[in-house]
């Protein structure tokens, strides 16, 4: 699916202001639906309309509620507010009422609501938005976590479902969508490296809502992680482009035509899934600070390749690739400056066959199981000092559990020592392991 460029963000962002700055401007429109997700610190209400309308909106208390006045806008016949609250933890329940100037809707809270608002121009596959913010007024504490002794820290993997919310991603056949099937992968990921001693996995969005890009990688630096991974399934201009894939950022351009698609469309969702007024100021900044941050980039960069590799090579085991080789193209989503990222395109949905398979549970299974495995083998050598991989790998004596794929030769590379002193550790008289086996790495 083609988003608008980030290069029309000015543009754009100057068309909204006319159009919400415009009055009377939405003689005759209608409000066709309202559809409300739910972040950690707020609740997104969003107002489909058949054109650019001219709005109010205010508070009132007693009891509280968030009203929003439509100008010459009318209710469609197929309109109905009641569900639209149910299982909300912040709106208690949305009605409408027609009035001789407009529309009234107004929304039942919970508690002190700060509200924000916002219009945004049609993008694909939306039309016209009226989107209302409701930030709590009370911060949520963020979740905290029990230190490990010093040099016994936890790899910390930040794990991103890529899309949510209001930017579905890519859509296939039979309503499949992107945001759900790479939800799903991130959660199993999660699981995985929270089931392994010395891992942990932070979810960058825990359900289903829109995060920016930048939001995202800062969410990873403020949890301390060591590797960002973005899990993506995205679509193509035909049916006929197949395979997983792995990207690293890129500043000097992509290295294929599917490559530079695929970066222009995830670049692009922040249109869709955020405010044009937040994407616009987030790419604001220091000229000196960012060419600081370049610098800093680059180092990361030939980490990000090599456990892009190693995640590429695990991928092969499970499903077929679109390329043979780690790819790089500028995804904002990987911009980073201390922690190295990749993205990894699942498959594409646009394809029929592989959106089935994508929206399998068994497959998602065996594709977050990959995804691990990579991780694991990559940390197993690259594990930064203080945390208990690096430290294992200093002290020798390792346990490791044998996963599918995995060959005495290649666990030994991996570990700087020899198939023979891994037999002679653990007394095997040949080189025959199998999945679940848990073995001893002697030192190298």
């Amino acid at each position: 699916m083609k988003y608008l460029p980030i290069r029309s963000l000015r543009w754009l962002a100057a068309g909204l202001s006319l159009a919400i700055a415009v009055t009377g401007h939405g003689a005759g429109l209608s409000l066709q639906s309202v559809r409300m997700h739910e972040a950690p610190d707020y609740t997104r209400v969003v107002f489909d309309i058949s054109g650019a309308v001219s709005y109010d909106l205010f508070v009132l208390d007693n009891p509280k509620r968030v009203v929003v006045d439509l100008a010459d806008t009318e209710a469609a016949a197929s309109f109905d507010p009641a569900l639209v609250a149910l299982g909300r933890k912040r709106v208690r329940s949305v009605r409408g009422s027609k009035r001789s100037e407009g529309y009234r809707l107004v929304l039942d809270v919970v508690g002190a609501l700060e509200p924000r608002s916002f219009t945004l121009e049609p993008v694909p596959p939306y039309g016209h938005r009226l989107v209302v913010d409701l930030y709590s007024t009370v911060k949520a504490a963020k979740p905290t976590f029990v230190p490990k002794p010093e040099g016994k820290r936890d790899v910390v993997v930040a794990v991103d479902a890529g899309h949510g919310g209001e930017d579905p991603g890519a859509s296939g056949p039979k309503g499949i969508r992107e945001k759900h099937i790479v939800m799903n992968i991130a959660r199993l990921l999660k699981q995985k490296l929270d089931a392994t001693e010395g891992y942990r996995g932070v979810m960058v969005r825990t359900g289903d809502y829109y995060l920016v890009h930048r939001k995202r990688t800062e969410i990873a630096r403020d949890a301390g992680a060591h590797l960002f991974v973005s899990i993506h399934a995205d679509a193509f201009k035909g049916p006929g482009v197949d395979g997983a894939s792995v990207y690293t950022l890129s500043d000097r351009g992509a290295t294929s035509e599917t490559a530079r698609w695929l970066a222009e469309s995830e670049n692009s969702s922040d249109l869709i899934g955020a405010g044009v007024n937040e994407v616009v100021s987030g790419e604001q900044g220091d000229y000196l600070l960012k060419a600081i941050l370049e610098v800093s980039m680059d180092a990361n960069r030939s980490a990000s390749i090599e456990v892009g590799e190693w995640v590429l090579d695990k991928l092969d085991g499970v499903t077929k690739l679109h390329k043979k080789r780690v790819e790089q193209a500028g995804f904002l989503v990987l911009k980073s400056p201390d922690v190295p990222s990749i993205l990894v395109e699942t498959g594409f949905i646009s394809n029929p066959a592989e959106a089935h398979r994508l929206n399998s549970p068994g497959f998602q299974e065996k594709i977050a199981l990959a995804l691990f495995v990579g991780i694991r083998n990559y940390m197993e050598s690259r594990a930064p000092e203080g945390t208990l991989i690096a430290w294992r790998r200093e002290q020798g004596g390792q346990r490791y559990t044998i996963a599918r794929g995995d060959t005495l030769s290649g666990i030994a590379v991996r570990h700087g020592t020899s198939t023979r002193r891994i037999k002679e550790a653990n007394g095997m008289a040949n080189d025959r392991i199998r999945v679940g086996q848990v073995i001893t790495i002697p030192a190298g």
